[in-house]
């Protein structure tokens, strides 16, 4: 059985790969962009989750256990796993920073679900209880390995920080369920909703139990021969339409098929199976060439959540979902682990600071569950004590009847310093710029520190000091953006050019006190679409480092329609105080008029005038607002 793991814990630890990750005991984010968002997280988002999943009695269906009349069973059929994705993040939230009532609170919830298990493991308050449908009766949409999947990974983050304890014993039990249940001789059934393979070795890489990782690749081998029931969304929809060493790229619900992609790499770096590993980077590199919003957002259809067709991507019906993000996150930082290809980490700057920033309102009560990149109408103020049915679009809202969001996007938050830095085969590779501090071993065994200190995304300066070492030559290496044309590093009185979309490697015997200085310029930019990308042709959007930005106009102080927004792509765009500004018009609007013809006439080209953008991730917190993210050119 595991001990608690001595780097603190990692969310992702693979035996083999380019890379090895670093725990919460060896990076540590001190200040800055994501401190702020680790805060809200800790004293807002937590405590919120864990009020609303008691008001509408999520929590509650685990003390039900196995009544003898009809189980009422609260909340939709996979709502135990947000119960499980919520301890996940307490789990890692207590390792980032001590604090023994979280805890206390952790073990009440575990007590909780572990009253609930029945006697031959099995683990699901919406099925198997009197008046319920029977267990493993509906697999293409009951989410009982789901809800079994979640459950396995917060008990494996939980173990990870604290060591072995009840809840991994729950665990387990789960899955020794699982596994004789579905195993060789047994169901050859799939869930509809990919996410016990990732869990599944996860909890091998744990406990060193070879029977789950056999029982992941059972599952991976056996998806894509559409073994579930047809339905209106077809096969695609649960990654069930085509085997996984087929398919050349994502599809069908967003979150589905990520999460299953992360699951396949798991597997392909435990088995050592290189086939697998590439089989799934091409379907992640042509999903994101070809599927993928500018902000990083995932899912283009609001009807399935789905991917849809290659550049089917229209801004006002972005589905962009919040878990998709965190699932695209999951899968980009494995991808990166097991290659060492530094362009993942691109990846996932993107998405960090364009969809999983902007999901969370700022004192961590309200979220998106998806992200627009047009909002036409003015989003409304929503009461802070009502549970929203709809969740494909709209303001942030307090909770949704669906509100997987919320504890997801907060787990990723928890353990996101582990997502910084890596190992490699001889020193230390910066992914990611945050303030933060280092404290690690390398390969070798040598003991080695650094601290890193920037007001990145706002400033593209970045500071890395050693703060300690125990001698003899080692390197750093940095990644270089992929927009960060111009950049320079500057070490010992001496600046050379760091090229875009590469890596640049400082290697020395460093001393306490030696400091890598990396300049990343930050100029605002115009980006223009894929001309395949019919929904947004003609049109620009701006960028300024890693940050998108967007046109808002609050229904309290609106600049107007902007529909009929037009901007000057000859102009570059200037930083502005805490924004970016371009030229533009907005043309004053006509209700009456026929919408087509000739409309080249002086109304429609009003003087250029410069326009305030702000960052994405900042938009619709001013109160009601339209906004966008692609601006038509005059």
């Amino acid at each position: 059985m595991a001990a608690s793991d001595p780097t603190g814990g990692r969310p992702v630890d693979p035996s083999s790969g380019a890379l090895r990750p670093l725990g919460l005991a060896e990076a540590r984010i001190t200040a800055g962009f994501w401190a702020d968002r680790q805060r809200v997280i800790s004293e807002g988002s937590l405590d919120h989750a864990r009020a609303w999943m008691d008001k509408v009695g999520w929590t509650g269906n685990f003390a039900i256990g196995a009544a003898t009349g009809p189980a009422e069973h609260r909340g939709r059929e996979f709502a135990d796993s947000e119960v499980y994705k919520l301890i996940e993040a307490m789990s890692w939230e207590t390792g980032r920073r001590a604090d023994p009532a979280r805890v206390r609170e952790i073990d009440e919830l575990v007590a909780l679900i572990g009253g609930a298990q029945e006697a031959d493991g099995y683990l699901n308050t919406a099925f198997g209880r009197p008046g319920q449908q029977p267990r493993w009766s509906d697999l293409a949409w009951g989410h009982e390995l789901y809800c079994a999947g979640h459950l396995i990974q917060a008990a494996v983050a939980n173990t990870r920080v604290h060591g072995p304890g009840p809840l991994l014993e729950i665990a387990q039990r789960v899955a020794d369920h699982v596994c004789a249940t579905f195993g060789k001789d047994g169901s050859t059934g799939i869930c509809g909703h990919p996410e016990i393979e990732p869990a599944l070795v996860e909890l091998y890489r744990v406990t060193g139990e070879r029977r789950y990782l056999d029982q992941a690749a059972l599952f991976v081998e056996r998806r894509g021969h559409q073994s579930l029931p047809p339905h209106q969304f077809g096969a695609a929809y649960s990654s069930d339409d085509q085997p996984v060493r087929e398919a050349t790229v994502l599809r069908g619900h967003a979150v589905r098929a990520l999460y299953l992609a992360a699951g396949v790499v798991d597997l392909a770096v435990e088995t050592g199976d290189a086939e697998l590993l590439r089989a799934v980077a091409a379907q992640f590199d042509r999903t994101w060439a070809r599927r993928t919003y500018l902000t990083g957002g995932m899912g283009s259809r609001h009807m399935d959540e789905a991917f849809s067709d290659d550049f089917v991507l229209p801004s006002d019906r972005a589905y962009s979902e919040s878990c998709a993000a965190v699932a695209a996150v999951m899968l980009a930082w494995r991808l990166l682990l097991a290659t060492g290809e530094a362009r993942y980490a691109d990846v996932i700057e993107r998405i960090l600071y364009n969809v999983v920033a902007t999901a969370i309102e700022d004192d961590g009560r309200a979220f998106f569950y998806a992200h627009s990149l047009h909002q036409r109408t003015p989003t409304r103020a929503l009461p802070d004590d009502e549970e929203q049915l709809g969740f494909g679009g709209g303001p942030r809202a307090p909770w949704f009847e669906v509100s997987c969001c919320l504890p997801n996007v907060s787990r990723l938050l928890a353990s996101l310093s582990t997502y910084l830095a890596a190992g490699d085969d001889e020193g230390l590779r910066i992914m990611q710029y945050a303030t933060a501090a280092f404290d690690t071993r390398l390969a070798d065994g040598r003991r080695v520190a650094l601290e890193m200190v920037t007001a990145y995304p706002d400033d593209g300066d970045v500071t890395i000091r050693v703060t300690a070492t125990d001698g003899g030559a080692w390197p750093i290496t940095l990644r270089i953006p992929g927009w960060a044309v111009g950049a320079t590093v500057t070490v010992a009185g001496i600046t050379e050019p760091a090229r875009a979309g590469d890596t640049f490697t400082v290697r020395k015997e460093f001393a306490v006190g030696d400091e890598i200085r990396l300049h990343l310029p930050l100029a605002p930019r115009f980006s223009t679409p894929d001309p395949r990308i019919d929904a947004v042709r003609g049109s620009v959007a701006v960028e300024r480092g890693p940050i998108v930005y967007c046109a808002e106009s609050p229904v309290a102080e609106p600049v107007g329609d902007l529909d009929l927004l037009r901007v000057d792509p000859r102009r570059a765009p200037v930083d502005e105080a805490g924004g970016v500004a371009v030229w533009a018009h907005i043309a004053a609007a006509d209700d009456r008029r026929w919408p087509y013809g000739d409309r080249d006439d002086e109304a429609d080209h009003p003087p250029l005038a410069p326009l305030r953008l702000l960052p994405y991730h900042r938009w619709a917190r001013r109160g009601p607002a339209t906004m966008r993210v692609w601006l038509p050119t005059v």
